[in-house]
């Protein structure tokens, strides 16, 4: 199925922005799952807003610069085309899992430095990538909010946090959006956000929709795995045919719905509710021609039913990042 040209929208928050659906996850245009040459990478992206993708989610970590540098002159003159994501709070750490910093003063610091990167003059939406432990999230959400109020910054974020540091960031000032990993494969923490997130009028962004590639059916076998995804845990030995088997049942539904695997997994995302967006990541034109294909699929509330009990919560096997990783999220 082919993309649409007039893509449909959905509003983060209560008064949020109005973003497609499907919007572009830019992580991977920084060689996280491979090489990636930036004038393709900003060619992509010029074709995703050409294919009414207006929703594009960054981070300082991603290539530690690089990604927001890239994504920056890819939106030069079609800047007011697009809402303009991105993150902050993780640190580098050289040797180790990457730290985090949610002290008020370096959100002022990486907020400047984003802007500069970006070449903007205001992010649309500012998230905190990771939640500093250490800091309280009142204190975080102050300095955004200040950052609000400068006009550098129209609405916050927040990504990986707990539902009861949601409570208290939003209370402080509006969270627009909420962002966790959030699929067929790895969904309970995401469902017990959505409570959460649902009752306060806050928006749901879906990163690694399609299991980081796993949900495409384009990993068939263990030798398929490479790069970054292999440190990952649904990846190695132990796990992968239990996981394999479970997007073989997928496959299936989507053979008889007619479309790719990619494409009736995000169609089920998207069906969970009017809150929720998705922003797959891809260096592929292709690939990005095939996921907004899934605006497309209509799945019955029976479909719906069908693959999550194909998947049930908790089927996947193996935690969703490494140990050093799940020590940072859902906090």
């Amino acid at each position: 199925m082919a993309p649409t040209s007039t893509l449909p929208h959905r509003t983060l928050g209560k008064g949020g922005p109005s973003v497609s659906a499907i919007g572009l996850g830019c992580m991977s245009l920084s060689g996280v799952y491979g090489a990636a040459d930036d004038a393709d990478s900003e060619d992509l992206i010029r074709y995703a807003i050409d294919q009414g993708v207006d929703h594009f989610d960054s981070s300082d970590m991603y290539g530690w610069g690089h990604n927001e540098e890239v994504l920056g002159r890819a939106l030069r003159g079609r800047r007011y085309k697009v809402t303009l994501a991105t993150k902050f709070g993780q640190t580098q750490r050289p040797g180790q899992s990457n730290g985090v910093n949610g002290r008020p003063e370096y959100v002022i610091e990486a907020c400047e430095a984003s802007l500069k990167r970006l070449g903007v003059d205001v992010i649309d939406l500012y998230y905190q990538h990771r939640v500093d432990p250490d800091v309280p999230v009142e204190e975080t959400v102050g300095a955004m909010a200040q950052l609000v109020q400068q006009g550098k910054v129209r609405f916050l974020g927040l990504s990986e946090a707990h539902p009861d540091r949601i409570r208290r960031a939003h209370a402080v000032h509006p969270i627009a959006a909420v962002q966790t990993e959030f699929s067929l494969l790895y969904r309970a923490e995401a469902e017990e956000t959505r409570r959460t997130t649902r009752e306060l009028g806050i928006g749901y962004v879906a990163y690694s929709p399609l299991g980081r590639g796993f949900l495409t059916g384009a990993i068939r076998t263990f030798e398929d795995v490479d790069g970054r995804r292999a440190a990952h845990p649904r990846f190695q030995k132990e796990n992968f045919d239990q996981n394999r088997a479970l997007v073989a049942s997928i496959e299936h539904i989507a053979a008889e719905k007619g479309c790719t695997p990619a494409q009736v997994t995000l169609a089920w995302l998207l069906a969970q509710g009017d809150d929720v967006v998705a922003i797959p990541g891809t260096r592929y034109k292709n690939r990005l021609d095939e996921n907004l294909g899934a605006l497309q699929v209509a799945l019955s509330q029976e479909d719906v039913r069908a693959m999550s009990d194909a998947v049930p919560v908790g089927a996947a096997a193996g935690t969703r990042y490494p140990a050093g990783g799940m020590a940072g999220v859902f906090l």
